[in-house]
């Protein structure tokens, strides 16, 4: 049986203090739970976050990563450094980092890879611009993304990665995709993902829905069959959102 994941993407937000009174507060709110918790502050916070964490069930998440070990890359974090810091998950191929930052499927799918090897659990991000969605091409693009995203990742390794289907459209603009359309999607990576390996292996890897996730819509999405769980943007900023998503 899938655990459902629920994870938060701080985004650009949050020095280190913001960050420690975030966990602090989130601590006191939160009880026994079915469903495995992750944040993901900014890089600067990780090592307090991990320090706060140490004895929580929460697990901690970095937001990106280098597919190199190290070496000469002004600017990146490497699997090594984020595993020393006792970070378990990283997102990778966010649509901000596809868009703003002009990642390609082949970068991510590298990062993929790097992860796997190192023991980090990839949650990997999928989804259509609203122009994609527009010209009816919404599956032909998350089934590209997919196929590239899980290039040279093993049987073996496949159910270790969370795929995170994400709107374009929907991210950071209060809309949000209907729990329908968002089933739908995710019904149709996990068909993807049994060509790609088999039924079982596909019956195993979590699909989080992401895009304006909220308290008021989280019940309805997670009802959903082929959905288990939410990466959640600006709600997951408040702590008191943020565990009324996560106890949906």
């Amino acid at each position: 049986m899938r655990v459902p994941v629920i994870a938060g993407n701080w985004k650009m937000n949050k020095n280190n203090d913001e960050t420690k009174k975030f966990i602090q507060e989130f601590e006191k709110l939160m009880g026994e739970t079915e469903v495995e918790v992750v944040i993901c502050p900014t890089f600067t916070s990780l090592a307090s976050a991990a320090q706060m964490l140490s004895n929580s069930s929460v697990k901690l998440g970095a937001q990106n990563m280098s597919w190199e070990d190290e070496g000469a890359f002004t600017g990146e974090v490497s699997a090594e450094m984020l595993l020393d810091l006792g970070v378990d998950f990283v997102i990778l191929g966010h649509s901000e980092r596809r868009q703003i930052f002009n990642e390609k499927d082949e970068i991510i799918n590298k990062k993929v890879v790097k992860a796997l090897e190192k023991g980090l659990r990839p949650i990997l991000c999928v989804g259509e611009t609203l122009e994609e969605r527009e010209d009816k091409k919404a599956f032909e693009i998350v089934k590209d993304q997919l196929i590239k995203g899980f290039d040279n990742v093993s049987k073996n390794e496949a159910s270790k990665v969370i795929v995170a289907y994400e709107p374009v459209w929907a991210i950071g603009t209060g809309k949000t995709a209907s729990p329908e359309d968002a089933n739908e999607m995710a019904s149709f990576v996990r068909s993807i993902l049994k060509e790609l390996f088999t039924e079982a292996i596909s019956e195993e890897i979590i699909i989080q829905y992401g895009g304006s996730v909220k308290p008021a819509n989280v019940e309805e999405i997670m009802n959903q069959a082929d959905i288990d769980g939410a990466l959640v943007g600006g709600a997951s900023l408040k702590p008191k959102d943020f565990i009324e998503i996560v106890n949906f």
